[in-house]
C-alpha cells in the first residue's frame, strides 16, 4: 500500500527546503514533489508543500 507524506513550510528557501528533503528520505520516503503557494504581490513563494511516498508494508506480509 502507498502512503503519503505532507510537509508544509513557510521557510522557502534553499538551506529549509534541502533539510525537509534530507530529513524525510534518510527516513525512507521518497521525494514526490514540491508545490509552492505564490503571494499576488511578490515573485517569492509564501510557502511551500512538499510531498513523499513510501511503500508501507501490508499487515498480512509482517506477520509472515
Amino acid at each position: 500500500m502507498l502512503s503519503y507524506k505532507v510537509i508544509e513550510t513557510c521557510q522557502v528557501d534553499d538551506q529549509s527546503l534541502e533539510e525537509i528533503l534530507n530529513v524525510w528520505t534518510r527516513r525512507g520516503w521518497h521525494f514526490d514533489g514540491i508545490h509552492f503557494v505564490m503571494r499576488e504581490a511578490s515573485r517569492r513563494p509564501a510557502m511551500a508543500f512538499v510531498t513523499f511516498t513510501r511503500e508501507d508494508i501490508d499487515q498480512s506480509e509482517k506477520s509472515s
